[in-house]
């Protein structure tokens, strides 16, 4: 495994998600989340841990949360991997 460059807790609007029709929400919510962190990580590869998609995903379809609270690390070879930050 490569060495972590950057490691970054960021909380994340989802907000916007709510411009989405209802059963594409928590669809919309991860796509938001992965652009979020290509503009601030600065990085075309990112990779989401599946416990951010289970926490989406947690109240189904239509209603996924206002903001998650994520870990970031951005590696050498320049792929950012993301976890949901425990609390």
């Amino acid at each position: 495994m490569a060495n972590i460059l950057n490691e970054q807790i960021y909380i994340i609007p989802l907000r916007d998600v709510k411009k989405a029709p209802r059963w594409r929400r928590s669809q919309r919510a991860m796509k938001d989340i992965r652009s979020y962190l290509m503009k601030h990580m600065k990085s075309d590869d990112v990779k989401l841990d599946q416990t951010i998609n289970e926490k989406v995903w947690e109240r189904g379809s239509e209603k996924p949360p206002r903001k998650i609270r994520i870990r970031a690390m951005k590696f050498e070879d320049g792929q950012v991997q993301a976890e949901l930050a425990e609390e």
